[in-house]
């Protein structure tokens, strides 16, 4: 995996109201990463929604209760649907998004895909952030708030048995992060296997600690995110290196 790292760390890029223009097309050994800031996007994704986002994406924004899930929803689905019309070279409301077979049952709801797959693509968001990730090889990305230590307890169990041992050596205060750090990679993938939750995520060991540990015929890294948060990305291995 090829991109900007600062102390170990992927390095997304900031969207903004003005960019991308024509972001180079994610090359086969790395990954293209867009930090979206719903505060920082918002005015600009509402402007732009009702002639970017389709019939279904505007109903679906239009049924959330609070305006910050709305105002999420829309920053995120704009984003996305802005850089795939920049990567492949057409306007963002021309863009078809499928859903791929689901793992579990083959019918057509599981993740988001281009037709032809020649481009593959993932969004996470949380309250106010969205990541998002495109490259030529499968990917799952993953953002999360880091919780409290009760939280962390209550959920320990969904962690794989080494992972929740190397929790558990660490002080309490160091757990939080290290729990979110190890969640996020867990989380992201398995979206890229395009499983997601629906699998036992205690079933996959990627490590807690500051280095992830890659499953086979994937490469995991982890993500600089804003204070307080934790995010990583999965990228399968080109095909000639599995």
């Amino acid at each position: 995996m090829t991109a900007l790292t600062t102390g170990g760390l992927l390095v997304p890029r900031r969207l903004s109201g003005t960019g991308p223009g024509s972001p180079a097309a994610p090359a086969p050994t790395g990954p293209g990463l867009w930090l979206v800031d719903t505060t920082e996007y918002r005015a600009y994704a509402t402007g732009q929604a009702p002639g970017t986002l389709d019939a279904l994406e505007l109903a679906r924004a239009a049924e959330f209760v609070r305006a910050a899930d709305r105002d999420g929803y829309v920053c995120a689905h704009v984003a996305l649907r802005r850089l795939l019309g920049a990567y492949l070279g057409m306007p963002a409301r021309d863009v078809i998004v499928e859903r791929a077979p689901c793992a579990h049952c083959d019918e057509p709801h599981g993740r988001p895909v281009l037709p032809g797959g020649t481009l593959h693509f993932s969004l996470s968001h949380c309250d106010g952030l969205s990541l998002l990730a495109f490259a030529v090889t499968p990917v799952g990305v993953d953002v999360e708030p880091v919780p409290d230590a009760a939280a962390v307890a209550e959920t320990a169990d969904v962690l794989h048995p080494r992972e929740a041992a190397e929790l558990a050596a660490l002080p309490a205060d160091e757990r939080p992060v290290a729990f979110t750090r190890v969640w996020t990679r867990k989380e992201a993938y398995l979206k890229g296997t395009g499983v997601g939750l629906a699998a036992d995520p205690s079933m996959d060991y990627v490590g807690a600690g500051p280095v992830p540990a890659s499953p086979p015929g994937w490469t995991l890294g982890d993500v600089l995110a804003p204070e307080g948060h934790q995010a990583a990305l999965a990228l399968a291995d080109p095909p000639d290196d599995r």
